[in-house]
């Protein structure tokens, strides 16, 4: 498994909806309307920045309130990192755009020598 993979897969990190204009307005097309949102993850060297399709069924936006900026979203998708089959679960609060996120890698990839 590839290092980044690991670190990112044990426990939860500091998360951040990004994109090129990251908003809450922004956020909330995305997810209704294009099914793929940007997560940063920030506490990798620089950043590292991931475009989720998102798993419709596995999101949970129940506690947002998009009109006031306020509340959380609950996203998940999978997507291959460095060779490894993930899926990134975060929780984003609206208010700030911030959160928690983690991996949960789901098979292990063969690396190409």
């Amino acid at each position: 498994m590839n290092e980044l993979v690991a670190r990112l897969a044990a426990g939860d990190h500091p998360v951040i909806a990004g994109g090129p204009n990251p908003s809450v307005k922004d956020l909330q097309y995305r997810i209704a309307e294009i099914g793929w949102v940007h997560v940063k993850f920030t506490g990798t060297r620089g950043g590292t920045e991931l475009g989720i399709p998102l798993d419709k069924a596995a999101c949970d936006l129940s506690g947002a309130d998009f009109e006031n900026s306020s509340g959380t979203v609950h996203l998940e998708g999978d997507l291959t990192l460095n060779y490894d089959r993930v899926r990134v679960i975060a929780d984003i609060d609206l208010a700030t755009l911030d959160g928690t996120g983690h991996l949960v890698v789901l098979e292990e990839s063969v690396s190409i020598t």
